[in-house]
């Protein structure tokens, strides 16, 4: 295996479980990451067009949409006289859930018409996605031709060429009607004889469907997204962008698990985990709150369906415990990881899951759907007592039992992601500082929901979380000589790891902090060795491990900062958060409003513009559902105020402490009566409609 293939400079267009990755001039080369994918199956290596033996030039290729990309790309070797470029092919690309059209339109404004020979040439080799990602690729699938576009012919031309790639549980056709298919030294050519005249282009048409019998993560039945899409307008434009953007990107990544197959969630993030991810999928729906619950209903009860019931240490399943991540089947890392095709490997997902549904009852979500959901709820309530402690040090905590599952369990799951300040790696078992905070957060939510809805065992949670909340402010708090601060971890000998992180960010907001404890944090993530300007550093730059293309250790991601930022907006902290939404808007415009999964944790001041990492995912589900956390900041958006099991009353609204953005109007925002409306002024209170 190779190096993991960059993704910065290619263009992703998708439609869960189908994905194409083409390079920037539309192209789809049999190079690195590019491809056609289907679930965790590159279904074609490549798809490349040329006319007359040549590749067209390329003058642009764009998103067109969710799942559209258009690229248009000069053919100067038939074009017409003089410096102009006269003639131009238009690659257009649809995907939809296991099916990729891409549609080739000549088109000429020459004297004469203009005459080549248009081709697109495929091939394949059926390779996992993992494979793909560690830089491998295995040897050419040999195509089935099932017609070479010459059998079918009638009065009007050529019939349809149709080619197929079958292996495994996998089967991907092509079919390109009024082409002929030929084997080449690099796959299977298609070609038509095409002839453009000015106002009349020539067309031709190819389709690619994929079934994967093995695949465990599907499309929706239903197209529609399970959420609002408010209209947005402010003075600074960035906002309405951002949003827009995001939203037309997460409406990609719906997907279904085949145990819970009318349910939805968000798929973590294209290309690498475009799968169902505990934590990521649970803080993709947390952010989306404020466009609905239906999102949040379907994440729970997807994952759920597959809540652990018995002590597995191959798989870390536990009774209670919330999974990880899902695959159709095992997968290695090629670094002795192997996780298993449904593994449990994840500290902080199953408090996750007791907040969002708290959170979504909070939001509307119908009693009779949270009733549903408390049994599953009691049982993950009982993970965190009974399990979620390996050590009985009294936090909870993680380590890998097996030896060849993840070493870090938390949201930064890479081996080096826990540090001391000097670059020093923690040795496990690991408490990390967010974690106690979820696990406070689901404890008092998950006792205010047994209270509301009738069931017993309120006050003992509310107690276990008092008890935790002791030991953590005696065991996390420590200083530096800019002032107090949480640690990262508690490690296996009970020493507090002293790097400054991003994780303490996530401690805001859970209620396991006192109001000058969350300012004196808030405080610390916007000072300049944290906050980037273009967001938050994952560790601080005045770390010993910190670099700014480290993964978890100074890059910045966007979720992470949205995190903050909510919990911030939650606790009052209007001027800090304000930092951190300037800091993700200015981001958003240098990658076009598309948030990718990380970025490079530099500052304007250092670098001219942003610097990519360049492996990232993009679209990532929960950076784009951070753009609902930066409308929520703008607004000071919070859930109304419910009691009992009756309906949650009406959203609330305060004004913000800067002019951030400037005037800004939304409209469709859902409510308990139906859509609503607000109009925000600077220095005026809102006005609700």
């Amino acid at each position: 295996m190779g190096l993991q293939p960059f993704l910065h400079q290619l263009i992703p267009t998708l439609m869960a479980p189908t994905q194409v990755w083409c390079d920037r001039d539309g192209q789809v080369r049999d190079a690195g990451a590019q491809g056609v994918f289907h679930g965790d199956l590159r279904a074609l290596t490549h798809a490349v067009v040329t006319v007359d033996g040549v590749e067209p030039e390329p003058l642009s290729a764009a998103p067109a949409g969710p799942g559209r990309t258009e690229a248009v790309m000069a053919v100067r070797q038939i074009d017409g006289d003089g410096a102009d470029p006269t003639t131009w092919l238009r690659r257009r690309t649809v995907v939809r859930p296991g099916r990729v059209e891409i549609r080739l339109q000549l088109e000429c404004a020459t004297a004469e018409a203009v005459d080549g020979v248009l081709e697109l040439t495929v091939g394949s080799d059926l390779a996992s996605l993992e494979v793909v990602k560690q830089g491998g690729r295995l040897d050419p699938v040999t195509a089935d031709v099932v017609d070479d576009g010459g059998g079918s012919h009638s009065d009007s031309g050529p019939g349809t060429a149709i080619l197929a790639f079958v292996g495994g549980t996998a089967r991907v056709e092509v079919a390109a009607r009024g082409a002929r298919a030929t084997a080449g030294g690099s796959g299977v050519v298609l070609r038509w004889d095409a002839r453009a005249a000015p106002g009349t282009p020539f067309t031709a048409e190819c389709v690619v469907t994929v079934t994967d019998s093995g695949a465990v993560v599907t499309a929706p039945a239903r197209p529609t997204a399970e959420w609002s899409i408010p209209d947005v307008t402010a003075s600074d434009p960035r906002l309405s962008r951002l949003l827009a953007r995001s939203l037309d990107d997460l409406s990609t990544l719906r997907m279904t698990w085949t145990r819970a197959p009318q349910e939805v969630f968000l798929a973590a993030g294209a290309p690498w985990f475009f799968t169902l991810f505990g934590r990521d999928s649970l803080w993709a729906a947390r952010l989306m709150l404020p466009l609905g619950t239906d999102l949040a209903r379907g994440t729970l009860r997807t994952l759920a369906a597959a809540q652990g019931t018995a002590v597995v240490p191959a798989t870390a399943e536990q009774p209670g415990k919330i999974l990880h991540e899902v695959r159709p089947a095992a997968l290695a890392l090629g670094d002795g990881t192997v996780l298993p095709p449904v593994y449990f490997g994840t500290v902080d997902a199953t408090a996750l899951w007791i907040c969002l549904l708290h959170d979504a009852w909070r939001w509307g979500m119908a009693p009779a759907d949270v009733e549903a959901l408390l049994p599953a709820m009691e049982r993950a309530l009982a993970w965190l007592r009974d399990h979620g402690d390996g050590d009985g040090d009294g936090f909870v905590d993680y380590v890998d039992e097996t030896g060849s599952g993840l070493a870090n369990q938390g949201w930064k799951d890479s081996g080096d992601s826990v540090q001391w300040r000097d670059g020093s790696l923690a040795e496990g078992p690991i408490a990390l500082c967010e974690v106690q905070a979820y696990a406070y957060e689901a404890a008092t939510g998950g006792a205010e929901l047994l209270e509301a809805f009738g069931r017993d065992g309120a006050g003992e949670w509310r107690a276990w979380a008092g008890r935790l909340a002791d030991r953590f402010r005696e065991a996390f708090w420590t200083s530096d000589e800019r002032g107090p601060y949480l640690g990262i971890a508690v490690d296996r000998h009970g020493a507090l790891v002293d790097s400054v992180a991003s994780n303490m960010g996530h401690v805001i907001g859970t209620g396991i902090l006192t109001p000058t404890e969350e300012r004196t944090i808030a405080d610390r993530l916007v000072a300049w060795d944290m906050s980037s300007g273009l967001g938050l550093r994952t560790l601080s730059a005045r770390m010993g491990g910190y670099w700014p293309l480290r993964y978890h250790g100074g890059a910045v991601w966007a979720h992470d900062t949205a995190i903050a930022i909510r919990g911030m907006t939650q606790a009052g902290l209007d001027d800090q958060a304000e930092v951190l939404v300037a800091g993700l808007l200015a981001a958003a415009e240098r990658f076009d409003h598309q948030l990718p999964e990380l970025f490079a944790g530099t500052s304007p001041d250092d670098v001219s513009g942003v610097v990519p990492y360049p492996a990232s995912c993009h679209p990532q589900a929960w950076s784009a559902a951070s753009s609902v956390t930066v409308l929520q900041a703008v607004l000071g958006l919070a859930p109304g105020e419910r009691t009992g099991r009756a309906g949650a009353g009406h959203p609330r609204v305060r004004a913000r402490g800067r002019d951030l953005v400037g005037v800004v109007s939304v409209r469709g925002l859902p409510g308990p009566h139906g859509p609503w409306s607000v109009d925000l002024r600077p220095g005026e209170a809102p006005v609700l409609r």
